[in-house]
């Protein structure tokens, strides 16, 4: 295999920023785009439960629909690809079952080997101290899998916003999400920066190493 450099790694993510302009007229080749959609199958979860789901949004009568919930934000209908993270509300046994049997099928092992994991799982997330609070765990989740495509999506060159400005539960609404036990927590907007961008060529501003690193 062959890896980036650590060079190329941080000057890919100085290249990225919340972009606020768009170039509709660009799209995403369907080869970057289909790597950008194994960056998010494989982001990593706790216990690998996996308790979110991207919604890519690619008609563009759905995106006007959402773009006066996004407090009228034009990369909403103006970005290549639009994804909206949800997370799997209220996480059931039946979903770690799911995540169970596919664990064997895809390990070559027998289900019945995996019951003792299986069992901590249930007992923690469904019916133990974090099911109290497993919609918030599963949205820092979904969190994850957002930086997740962020980073990736700038080591292609790719273009990205991250929008929490919007309205969750008119977006559950417009997207059908309550009858499939799904629920908007964030999105992100996707495509190539629009040439006259002004925010593309301002510094980054972050607090110095010093303040945001600690070694004990």
């Amino acid at each position: 295999m062959n890896y980036i450099t650590p060079t190329d790694l941080v000057t890919s993510l100085n290249w990225r920023y919340a972009t606020k302009k768009f170039d509709p007229a660009k799209t995403i080749p369907a080869e970057t785009w289909a790597a950008l959609e194994d960056s998010l199958v494989l982001t990593p979860t706790s216990y690998g439960l996996q308790p979110w789901k991207a919604v890519i949004i690619t008609d563009p009568e759905v995106r006007e629909q959402l773009k006066p919930l996004s407090w009228n934000q034009a990369q909403v209908t103006d970005c290549s690809h639009y994804v909206v993270f949800t997370i799997r509300k209220n996480l059931t046994a039946d979903h770690v079952d799911h995540f169970v049997a596919r664990t064997a099928e895809v390990r070559g092992v027998p289900i019945e080997s995996l019951k003792a994991y299986r069992d901590m799982m249930v007992n923690d997330v469904v019916y133990g101290t974090r099911s109290l609070h497993v919609n918030d765990w599963a949205t820092r989740q979904a969190y994850i899998a957002l930086g997740n495509f962020m980073t990736s999506a700038a080591l292609l060159g790719v273009d990205t916003c991250p929008m929490e400005g919007l309205e969750p539960a008119n977006y559950d609404k417009v997207l059908g999400l309550p009858e499939k036990g799904l629920a908007t927590v964030v999105a992100c907007a996707a495509g190539y920066r629009a040439e006259d961008d002004k925010y593309a060529t301002l510094a980054k501003v972050r607090f110095p190493k010093e303040e945001m690193l600690e070694f004990v």
